[in-house]
């Protein structure tokens, strides 16, 4: 008999042992989530560059890793009456907008990531990512955390899909912050992920 699948085609009695500060209850919570649009007069929190999937409207529905083309695709959608300010364009770090345009593929009742030549090219590089924590550890210090386009906290922002959240590991704890923060570090580009993340850093250090 075929094991159940979580929203991203992902069985739950697979994957790595993350028990170390709950992270993997904490992952499964974050890829379980059903996510709704925000209302009227949201942005992108980061632009889609031209020929970019385009995000789903404001109003509408949208469960992760559903086959219709939504999730995943573009940067999150920041609301106008979210406490939380969009990021700040910077020209140092990798955009959400290149990271997010990944098409998807069914493969054994599962959906996995398609992605393009450039991100493959990304694989195993040092790179610098924009975005907002989400701790997968106790405490105020963290070594493993998502970092995500938008601030999952807010009620007001839509992240796009597993496309718009990266896993982090840090060399030295980094203590929690509500505002967003920069980390660079070695990008994995994920194939195949037992809880349906894209992106991974590895020896990450933050940066200002």
């Amino acid at each position: 008999m075929t094991s159940p699948r979580n929203a991203f085609g992902v069985s739950p009695s697979r994957g790595r042992d993350l028990r170390p500060g709950k992270a993997a209850s904490a992952l499964a919570l974050v890829l379980s989530m059903v996510l709704f649009a925000t209302p009227a007069q949201a942005q992108l929190s980061s632009p889609l560059p031209p020929g970019a999937s385009k995000p789903p409207a404001p109003g509408t529905a949208i469960l992760p890793g559903s086959i219709d083309g939504l999730a995943g695709k573009g940067a999150g959608v920041h609301g106008a009456n979210s406490p939380f300010a969009p990021l700040a364009p910077r020209d140092d770090v990798l955009a959400w907008s290149v990271l997010t345009d990944v098409k998807t593929k069914n493969e054994k009742n599962r959906i996995l990531p398609v992605f393009n030549a450039s991100q493959l090219d990304m694989n195993g590089k040092t790179q610098r990512i924009q975005g907002f924590m989400m701790p997968l550890e106790p405490g105020k210090k963290q070594r493993h955390f998502l970092l995500s386009s938008v601030p999952l906290s807010c009620s007001f922002c839509l992240p796009g899909g597993p496309a718009s959240m990266v896993e982090v590991k840090t060399k030295n704890p980094v203590e929690y912050s509500m505002e967003a923060v920069v980390v660079e570090g070695r990008l994995q580009v994920l194939r195949d992920d037992p809880y349906g993340l894209y992106y991974r850093i590895t020896d990450a250090v933050t940066v200002k």
